[in-house]
C-alpha cells in the first residue's frame, strides 16, 4: 500500500473549494458591484480589490463586517468531508488562489478545515492602524514581472507549483481548479499527476482545446458533490495501487476525450 503522505493535493479556492467567488460575494453583499464594474477596466484586478477595500473602509465598513459576510459563504459538506478525509489520510493539502489570506482563512476557519492545509499561497493582506484591510500582490509586479504571459501580473500559479515540486521530490500531485490562471500550473504537471478541471469553466475550456499539451491524467468534475466523491475515490485508489497508471487516453473524460480522439484521428 502506498504511503498516502506521498500525495500533494493543490486546490484553487474560488469556485473550487467554495461554490462562489469570494471577492464577488463580498462586493455584491456590501453593495459595491457598480463601483467595481466601473473601475475594472482601469486597473489590475489585484489593485482593484485593494481599492474596493479602501472604499469599504472609507464608508464605515469594518473588517468584522466583512468577516460576517465571509462566514456565510456556502461550502458543501461533501467538500469539507473530502478535505478532512484527505488530511486524516496523511495527504499534504495546499491552496493556490488569487483571492487573499483574510478571505480564505476566515472561511476555512469557520468551516473547521483551516488546520487541514499546510500552506496557503495567495495574495497577502495587512491591517493598517486605522483598521483598513489592505490587499497586496503575491508577486510584487510593481517592482518586477514574474515573466509568465498566461497568468495575471500579481500571481503566477505555475511558479508556485514549481517551487512546491522542487521541495516535494518523488511525490504525486493532484491539482484541482476552475479558472484561466489554473492552466499554467496544469501544464507543469507530470505523467504521474492528476489535474481536475471544473467542467464548462475556463480551465476546462483551455485543456479541452488541446488535451495533448497536458501530461497529467485529466479528471473533470461539474459540482461539489461530484468533486467530493472523486477526491475520496482517487485517494482510495492511490492508497491501494501506488502505480495506478492507465494510458493517457483512458483518463481523459467527456468532451476532453472527444477532443483528444479528434486530434489523433481516433474513431
Amino acid at each position: 500500500m502506498v504511503e498516502i503522505k506521498e500525495l500533494v493535493m493543490l486546490f484553487d479556492f474560488d469556485k473550487t473549494i467554495i461554490e462562489c467567488d469570494s471577492d464577488d460575494w463580498v462586493i455584491q453583499n456590501l453593495g459595491f458591484t457598480e463601483l467595481f464594474n466601473t473601475l475594472l477596466p482601469t486597473m489590475p484586478y489585484n489593485s482593484l480589490m485593494d481599492r474596493i477595500m479602501g472604499e469599504l473602509h472609507s464608508q464605515g465598513t469594518t473588517i468584522q463586517d466583512i468577516a460576517e459576510w465571509l462566514i456565510k459563504v456556502p461550502l458543501s459538506p461533501n467538500i469539507t468531508h473530502a478535505i478532512k478525509s484527505a488530511y486524516a489520510s496523511g495527504c499534504d493539502l495546499r491552496i493556490v488562489s488569487n483571492a487573499n489570506t483574510f478571505f480564505i482563512e476566515t472561511i476555512l476557519k469557520h468551516n473547521g478545515v483551516l488546520h487541514c492545509f499546510s500552506e496557503i499561497n495567495t495574495n497577502p493582506v495587512s491591517i493598517e492602524e486605522d483598521g483598513r484591510l489592505k490587499i497586496l500582490p503575491y508577486h510584487d509586479f510593481n517592482s518586477s514581472s514574474h515573466g509568465c504571459n498566461l497568468c495575471p501580473p500579481n500571481l503566477c500559479k505555475g511558479l508556485v507549483l514549481r517551487r512546491i515540486q522542487a521541495s516535494s521530490v518523488k511525490k504525486r500531485f493532484v491539482y484541482v481548479g476552475d479558472g484561466k490562471n489554473d492552466y499554467c500550473p496544469s501544464l507543469k504537471l507530470t505523467t504521474i499527476d492528476y489535474v481536475m478541471p471544473r467542467k464548462h469553466l475556463p480551465l476546462w475550456d483551455a485543456i479541452c482545446s488541446d488535451p495533448t499539451l497536458i501530461s497529467a491524467s485529466i479528471h473533470e468534475w461539474e459540482d461539489a458533490n461530484e468533486l467530493g466523491r472523486m477526491l475520496i475515490n482517487l485517494i482510495s485508489i492511490l492508497m491501494m495501487k501506488p502505480n495506478h497508471d492507465l494510458a493517457f487516453e483512458d483518463y481523459v473524460s467527456g468532451d476532453c476525450k472527444s477532443s483528444y480522439d479528434s486530434a489523433h484521428g481516433s474513431s
